[in-house]
């Protein structure tokens, strides 16, 4: 392919790639597949790979991450970013209106009012069509250039449609969905990591990362409310307008009111409907309509005198806390957890929170014996807000950092990058129970009977001290734990010996290796086809598979060189495990062009069923989109179901599932 040839096809691609993302973020109807779409996106990265000056500051390829920065720019904002007045009650959002009916001279003044999204400020500008440069609200005057970063997110256009606006600035709110945060967290706990308090927090770091490409995993969104310099439109209503032919995502929920009681009837209910959205919301934003009239109300030198936020009240409980023990997990992570006085937050009781570092502990000065306020975080997880500290009594006790393990002993290591302390010792008991229930588990070997209590006593009898002891147990030994019969035994036993056949990324992850979740060990063996290949890989090879990026390589090359790790996989290898992959002849193309999610409780554990609908052509992913074909429904699933209902994604049941195949 000439230059000329190169330079002509890029151009197509790069259209189709802008058109597709289009029809997919914003028209919800999808042309063609997502390995479709991957093919013609691999296609564009070869060309530019090949000929490097025809890769353009929009180009799609361009989402997936550059080189990492050493740091970011700053950049000026045309406009200063303020923030907004902000109000927990109803009497003071009526005082709020009343005072723009004064300064207005008119009795019906019209507002909309939208979700408050509870993520990170930006502001993106527009050249030409072009994205130019996207940053942070930082002071208010200048904030930092993530452009590269923004470029990740895929609703974002790079190029704007031609027969809408091309040159405007625009800001809104960048956050990372609710069901993206809970998957990115238990991969985060499935690979050993520290995990982030709530989407916020989560979506505030990931932005401030310097490597796009590890930017680029994470699912961050955004949504837009405002417009700088806006002469070209005379209201917020003309605004939404502006940014739907645009392509760029308004609030999904919009409301109108010309009073202070059609105020008070949208917050309320706004409030019944956010949980129902796919971002956390702490309340509601409320703007004056007119342009003219925001001129004329004018602005104080922090916030306008148009604009305000009403602020839900979470719900909150006072309680006592009680004890701070450490929990040490499988990595040898230590985690503060609060023991509290029970007490019903949110419809359900709670006696314990995470404290989840020894920093956040120091930083909000919590001691044993403080009466505390707590909420569900995002509704989900009880955390501790704030220490009432007027009520202490002298007789609280402040926390020590531990300087050694509080099971074995041992001195612990400071994780400076992951904000964690752990216990180095690998032949930590408590250690030792967690290595081998992640080992267990139906995620990794699927070795079933095998719950805490049995692992507990095979640990404390000192019957296994790593996971390949699991393949020595026989009948005898077995006999030696409490309140076990001859035929969970014999259970035990032969779930034992069928692990021995499980995939080998299914062993990867059961390893516990340090930042590698299930999917990271999956994509491993596909790309290397055994443990064997993955243990003699160089930090460079291991950065070559996809997914493995500069902090999970090294962690993978350090464990594979450590001796008593080198040992205990030569014993997995004599007990008979699968190191390598089986080449696998597809089933059938029953599933071909199909993309699934799985949620609910089913007969088998959803890797194994996710292998199932590969080995028959299908695609599995972990959320639910408009590009997903089916949703396998178990019991008890959950907001998967209510997404996909919502989006009219066909669901099946396992039955159903079962007779498609």
């Amino acid at each position: 392919m000439t230059h000329a040839e190169a330079a002509s096809r890029a151009a197509f691609l790069s259209a189709e790639l802008h058109r597709h993302n289009r029809l997919y973020y914003v028209e919800a109807r999808p042309e063609i597949s997502d390995q479709q779409f991957d093919a013609l996106l691999r296609e564009l990265q070869d060309i530019e790979a090949k000929y490097p000056d025809l890769q353009t500051p929009d180009s799609p390829t361009q989402r997936v991450g550059g080189v990492p920065l050493e740091g970011f720019t700053q950049i000026t904002h045309t406009v200063r970013m303020m923030s907004l007045d902000n109000t927990y009650s109803e009497e003071e959002l009526t005082a709020f209106f009343a005072r723009v009916q004064k300064g207005l001279g008119r009795e019906k003044v019209d507002c909309v009012i939208e979700p408050k999204v509870d993520g990170v400020a930006i502001t993106i500008r527009y050249e030409n069509g072009i994205l130019k440069y996207g940053a942070t609200r930082g002071d208010g005057q200048t904030g930092d250039d993530v452009t590269n970063n923004l470029k990740t997110i895929g609703r974002l256009p790079l190029r704007l449609p031609k027969d809408g606006p091309q040159n405007f600035e625009v800001r809104g709110e960048v956050f990372m969905p609710k069901a993206a945060f809970a998957k990115l967290n238990q991969d985060r706990e499935e690979a050993g990591e520290a995990l982030f308090a709530n989407p916020r927090n989560s979506t505030a770091g990931t932005l401030k990362l310097l490597d796009p490409k590890i930017v680029a995993k994470r699912p961050l969104d955004i949504v837009f409310y405002g417009l700088v310099e806006a002469s070209a439109v005379d209201s917020q209503t003309d605004v939404y307008a502006l940014l739907e032919s645009a392509g760029l995502r308004k609030a999904d929920l919009i409301w109108h009111a010309d009073s202070a009681e059609g105020l008070l009837h949208a917050i309320r209910e706004l409030d019944e409907k956010r949980k129902s959205l796919p971002y956390e919301t702490d309340g509601a934003v409320i703007k004056v309509n007119s342009f003219a009239d925001q001129r004329e109300l004018g602005a104080t030198s922090k916030a306008p005198r148009w604009a305000i936020a009403y602020k839900y009240q979470p719900e909150q409980a006072e309680t006592k806390i009680t004890a701070i023990d450490i929990q040490v997990g499988r990595t040898g992570a230590l985690t503060p957890v609060a023991r509290l006085e029970p007490v019903l937050v949110s419809g359900s009781t709670v006696s314990n929170a995470t404290l989840h570092n020894y920093e956040e502990i120091e930083r909000k000065d919590i001691r044993v014996g403080d009466t505390v306020i707590i909420e569900k975080a995002g509704e989900i997880i009880p955390a501790v807000v704030s220490v009432k500290k007027e009520l202490r009594t002298g007789t609280e006790t402040a926390v020590p950092v531990p300087t050694h393990c509080p099971v074995c002993g041992t001195a612990v290591h400071r994780d400076e990058e992951q904000v964690v302390i752990r216990c180095p010792n690998p032949h930590c008991p408590e250690v030792v129970k967690r290595r081998i229930e992640h080992f267990v588990s139906r995620g990794a070997m699927d070795i079933s009977g095998l719950g805490e209590s049995v692992i507990a006593q095979l640990v404390e009898l000192k019957l296994v001290k790593d996971v390949a002891d699991l393949y020595d147990l026989n009948e005898l030994l077995l006999a030696r734990l409490e309140r076990v019969g001859t035929k969970s035994i014999d259970n035990y036993l032969k779930a034992i010996a069928s692990s021995k056949q499980q995939d080998p990324w299914r062993l990867v992850f059961g390893l516990g290796i340090l930042h590698v979740g299930a999917g990271g060990a999956r994509k491993l063996i596909e790309h290397f086809s055994s443990i064997d290949a993955v243990a003699n890989a160089s930090v460079e090879d291991l950065t070559q598979c996809p997914d493995i990026g500069a902090i999970v390589a090294p962690s993978i090359y350090a464990w594979f060189r450590e001796d008593h790790n080198v040992a205990l996989l030569n014993r997995l290898r004599t007990a008979g495990l699968n190191f390598t992959q089986k080449t696998v002849t597809a089933a059938s193309d029953k599933l071909n062009g199909t993309t699934w999610v799985i949620t609910g409780t089913l007969s088998e554990d959803r890797e194994t069923i996710a292998d199932t609908i590969r080995a028959n052509g299908g695609k599995v992913s972990g959320s639910v989109s408009g590009k997903t074909t089916y949703l396998l429904a178990g019991e008890d699933a959950g907001s998967k179901l209510d997404k996909a209902t919502k989006l009219g994604v066909k669901i099946v049941t396992e039955p159903e599932f079962r007779a498609m195949l």
